[in-house]
């Protein structure tokens, strides 16, 4: 799974976070961020809600490219 975080649009309202805080978190700036490791061998099953509940779409959650 790809996550991409767009950080330009991010605005650190923490959706991600409190959905899936496996795999999301907010840095020293209050931005949107990728836990260390959680791209483990079975992705989290709320990423995809994470990138759901994010206000701005900053989220964006992909199949791996083969």
């Amino acid at each position: 799974m790809r996550i991409h975080i767009d950080r330009d649009v991010c605005i650190g309202a923490g959706q991600c976070a409190l959905a899936a805080p496996n795999v999301f978190t907010q840095d020293d700036d209050g931005f949107s961020t990728l836990v260390p490791g959680h791209d483990g061998p079975r992705p989290d099953p709320m990423t995809r809600e994470a990138a759901r509940a994010c206000p701005v779409g900053a989220i964006t959650v992909a199949a791996p490219a083969d």
